[in-house]
């Protein structure tokens, strides 16, 4: 259970860092933003995939 803990604080911290250099994390290209009057729709199609990918990486190398 340790070890699980540091590793999700490893990555909440290397996103943490990608965010803070200024890696555009939730604007990806794909992404669909729609603007309106007095409305925004925000519907982030590849961040959620590259999220998924990035999950199921590391769920893979903590089976081993």
């Amino acid at each position: 259970m340790g070890q699980i803990l540091i590793i999700v604080g490893l990555v909440i911290v290397a996103i943490g860092l990608l965010v803070w250099l200024g890696v555009p994390i939730g604007r990806l290209p794909g992404d669909i933003l729609i603007r309106r009057d007095n409305f925004t729709f925000y519907l982030p199609i590849t961040t959620s995939i590259l999220a998924s990918v990035v999950l199921i990486l590391i769920g893979m190398l903590l089976r081993r």
